[in-house]
């Protein structure tokens, strides 16, 4: 058996789909016979199921995930049990005694005033929350690649998977793409290329203002090294962290957008399906 555990400093990390590193385990009889810790090699979340899969992992131990998320690890065939917390170790053998509980999706996706910060660079994926029901197309719950060009009104390219050289791999209708992306491609035809235009609803929502926040300096761990256009983690009323960017800061006070950097904007993509694998 091979369990991997959503990894950072000895921890179990605590958002799923912004995890840079795993440790993986191998067990035997219910005892750990090895580990390594192996990188996320820059997958953006829709990747992360796939990714796993590919490393022949038979369990994930992690702590906050999104339904989308949920979803493609129950595509994979990859047993979870999310909501766990401390050290990486204790969380697998607790799991190879039988103690741990799955709490199934938790990524709540307006919780406490703000976005859950999830991250969509490298194909603009989402596998921390899911963003509406599971649509309908022939496409729709099988694995696909593509390669996409997204710009912005004015016609700036903000990412291409044509640059990188790689196609975007997803499940289909899963949650783990932006809607307007995934319903264009539920029904495409190996070959075919689309453009399509995504309103702020049909991509990364509208930028709510409740996600901005001020807060004093001194109130920040480190407060005084925070400069604008970083990214950092607060804590949530809950104890769960999320993601922020630095958007404005004063003597006294740093300004916090709790937003993903893509809200409220609008959006093109010229998509071209490049291959339908199951």
């Amino acid at each position: 058996m091979r369990i991997a555990v959503t990894y950072d400093n000895g921890e179990v990390f605590q958002h799923f789909g912004h995890s840079e590193f795993f440790k993986v385990y191998e067990a035997e009889d219910g005892k750990v016979v090895s580990s390594e810790v192996i990188g996320s090699d820059g997958q953006g979340h829709g990747a992360l199921a796939t990714l796993l899969a590919g490393k022949g992992i038979d369990v994930l131990i992690c702590g906050g995930i999104g339904g989308g998320a949920v979803n493609a690890l129950n595509a994979a065939g990859i047993e979870l049990c999310a909501g766990q917390s401390g050290s990486a170790d204790e969380a697998v053998e607790a799991y190879l005694r039988g103690e741990l509980e799955n709490s199934g999706a938790n990524c709540d996706h307006h919780g406490e005033g703000h976005e859950c910060g999830h991250s969509h660079e490298d194909g603009h994926d989402c596998g921390d929350c899911h963003h509406g029901p599971v649509m309908e197309g022939k496409n729709v719950g099988k694995k696909v690649r593509t390669h996409y060009t997204g710009t912005f009104n004015d016609g700036e390219v903000f990412d291409s998977s044509y640059e990188r050289g790689e196609p975007l791999e997803f499940v289909c209708g899963m949650g783990m793409m932006i809607p307007g992306f995934d319903k264009a491609v539920a029904n495409m035809d190996v070959g075919e290329k689309v453009q399509v235009h995504l309103m702020p609803e049909e991509a990364y929502g509208p930028s709510d203002p409740n996600g901005i926040m001020t807060v004093p300096v001194n109130a920040i761990q480190r407060g005084d090294e925070l400069n604008v256009g970083m990214r950092v983690y607060l804590q949530s009323a809950d104890g769960r962290p999320f993601p922020v960017r630095v958007v404005a800061r004063d003597a006294e006070t740093l300004t916090f957008d709790a937003n993903h950097e893509m809200a409220g904007k609008e959006l093109n993509f010229a998509i071209e399906l490049v291959e339908v694998l199951d």
